[in-house]
């Protein structure tokens, strides 16, 4: 199994808030840097997002991708890889964990496997400075509040 890369990171809102935010994939170009476009495909049920259509700009790899999106509860969202140009392989989620009043604790894991070839330690590195990206993206949209 490839190995993946996670970080965590306190907000300080609740679940349901920071989930919210989460969910809201029409707003992911105002916070996340990497995602030009997102384009929600298909939902379930409930409204939530199935397939999310995503134009990447991440400096060296500009990709058009298409994630599948699995919720459980109200505290976790994982994807994976349905097609993208660039990448074999691309598996992800954000668990929220409460960590007091209004407080929520972020855990978003990745392991992603490029098309091209890429030593492990560089392709950990990119992880890293994804995750760490996406989080501290996060904590300022939800913390900022509603815009």
């Amino acid at each position: 199994m490839a190995e993946h890369t996670s970080s965590s990171i306190t907000i300080e809102a609740a679940p349901a808030e920071v989930m919210g935010v989460i969910a809201d994939f029409a707003r992911y170009p105002d916070w996340t840097g990497e995602v030009k476009e997102a384009e929600v495909l298909e939902t379930d049920a409930q409204g939530r997002a199935e397939q999310v259509r995503l134009v990447m700009d991440a400096g060296a790899i500009k990709d058009d991708q298409t994630l599948a999106y699995t919720w459980t509860g109200g505290h976790e969202v994982s994807w994976t890889l349905v097609k993208s140009q660039m990448l074999r392989s691309l598996d992800g989620s954000y668990v929220l964990t409460p960590a007091g009043p209004d407080t929520t604790e972020v855990t978003y894991r990745l392991t992603v496997d490029v098309k091209i070839p890429m030593l492990g330690m560089i392709k950990r590195k990119a992880e890293k400075v994804i995750i760490d990206r996406a989080l501290a993206g996060l904590k300022q949209r939800v913390e900022s509040g509603p815009k």
